[in-house]
């Protein structure tokens, strides 16, 4: 990040996702309701997504756009692969098919002795 600006930004998102982060695990240790907390994950997972769109633009805006403009076929190559493979399969795009799929697990599962109960 060369923007001075853009990284403070970052930062300060960054670090108000900590602070989320630990407002969870008290509700956790508190044994607040379940939705209230997936209410308050959906919002850091709502944060986090917005810094991945920051850093995506500035990197679209810088060093995509280096490469593409660039002389080397073999960088802009690099970068349009690393793109897809983002968009495709990589990290990103696998983390929410992991949480729907171990979701559609736990409520398929039988929770025996649980006495028609919530959050057990």
């Amino acid at each position: 990040m060369r923007d001075p600006k853009l990284k403070q930004d970052l930062l300060n998102r960054l670090k108000s996702v900590e602070g989320h982060v630990r407002g969870i695990q008290r509700m956790v240790e508190e044994d607040q309701y379940c939705i209230d907390i997936l209410n308050q994950t959906s919002a850091i997972h709502k944060a986090l997504e917005k810094v991945d769109v920051m850093i995506l633009e500035n990197h679209l805006q810088s060093c995509v756009t280096t490469a593409i403009r660039g002389d080397d076929p073999r960088e802009r190559e690099r970068v349009l692969r690393e793109l897809l493979l983002l968009f495709q399969g990589g990290p990103a795009s696998q983390r929410g098919r992991h949480l729907q799929a171990t979701a559609l697990e736990t409520l398929a599962a039988p929770n025996e002795g649980d006495g028609g109960k919530c959050c057990n």
